[in-house]
């Protein structure tokens, strides 16, 4: 069985995630085609695609969200994320049981005396008449007769969990701060959620396979699993095992993609990228290794925006008054210094509407 060394991975990660070439796509394929972004920080995903996409302009995501082509809900690892309305209509009840699981790891001992079935009924009713409200609100209207869990651990459960929920804008907007108000998704869309195949076959899970390896293959069933957050996908990768060509990577573990997907050559250059906080990039693999190295995982679930060079994480970044630095994780070429320079002006004007281009390399750690 073909190896692909961390180089191979890294070249064929970058060109699934359009950060080898700024990709020359409509905003809503681009989301579709990432299987979503990672959106916790609502301004995250505009930085996302700025990377990715040619000629990107903001206010085109900002459309989609107010016209409900794209949203912002708990799905993945229930963690919000920025997804099409077709694939969280799709999805949403594939991921039902693990939502539930992990907002019980949480607060288990608070919500062991809560009928969540009663729970979710009620608050289905609730939320049927399409009004947007936050948790605190929901809340309000479901403690009563309740005693025992908090407030937090209802309002996680309910809107993380129980009811498909939608983040309504103006969350999520283009330079706009706004609270969570949360809305059924079913209302805020116009369709009822898919429910899973009466015949008690996977085919969410199969597209999910398939979606998945086709924006972050090759890869193993653990990262697969690392980025669904669901432990029930081995029957759905059996069942399109024989669609699937198979390598190893240097631990020895198997690895699974798409036949035609592409595998650039490991010498392909890969430009200059800037990547927002809890990229896909970082954040879609059990084993990270091909992206960054050991020594620097934290970096990724801590909520570090990172650069890329050589297509691998080589600084952190962050923008105060318009200004972007850069602070490498280690010595950077005179070459590479200069081309994480001109990426950064070029970010700097991107944030601030034009209005500036200062970027600031700090000096190599020592």
């Amino acid at each position: 069985m073909t190896v692909l060394d961390n180089r191979a991975l890294n070249r064929a990660m970058l060109a699934r995630q359009l950060l080898l070439d700024r990709a020359d796509l409509p905003v809503v394929d681009a989301v579709a085609h990432l299987c979503g972004l990672q959106a916790q920080e609502p301004q995250e995903p505009f930085v996302g695609l700025w990377s990715r996409l040619a000629a990107f302009d903001p206010a085109a995501l900002s459309d989609l969200l107010t016209r409900r082509g794209v949203v912002r809900t708990h799905l993945m690892r229930r963690t919000v994320h920025l997804v099409t309305a077709d694939d969280v209509l799709a999805w949403r009840s594939r991921h039902d049981a693990m939502l539930r699981q992990r907002v019980l790891g949480v607060y288990r001992d608070e919500l062991k005396r809560v009928d969540l079935d009663e729970l979710a009924a009620e608050a289905r009713d609730l939320m049927a008449d399409g009004e947007p409200r936050t948790a605190a609100e929901i809340v309000r209207e479901l403690a009563p007769g309740r005693p025992g869990p908090g407030p937090r651990a209802l309002g996680e459960m309910v809107v993380a969990a129980l009811v498909p929920m939608a983040q309504a804008p103006p969350r999520g907007l283009w330079r706009t701060k706004g609270g969570v108000r949360n809305v059924a998704l079913s209302s805020w869309l116009g369709r009822p959620v898919d429910p899973p195949a009466a015949d008690g076959s996977d085919p969410v899970g199969q597209a999910l396979v398939r979606r998945y390896l086709a924006a972050h293959g090759p890869a193993a069933t653990a990262d697969l699993r690392a980025w669904s957050g669901l432990t029930g996908l081995p029957g759905a990768v059996t069942a399109v095992r024989d669609e699937l060509v198979s390598f190893r990577d240097e631990r020895g573990r198997e690895l699974l993609d798409l036949p035609d997907a592409p595998r650039p050559d490991p010498d392909t250059p890969a430009p200059v990228r800037f990547l927002p906080a809890f990229d896909n990039a970082i954040l879609g693999y059990q084993d990270r290794s091909r992206i960054i190295d050991d020594a620097h995982r934290g970096l990724s679930v801590a909520g570090e925006r990172v650069v890329l060079v050589d297509g691998r994480v080589a600084a952190t970044w962050t923008v105060s008054e318009d200004v972007v630095t850069v602070d490498p994780l280690g010595a950077l070429s005179r070459a590479d210094r200069a081309a994480v320079a001109d990426q950064g002006s070029e970010l700097a004007s991107f944030l601030s509407d034009g209005d500036s281009d200062r970027v600031r390399v700090a000096a190599a750690p020592r």
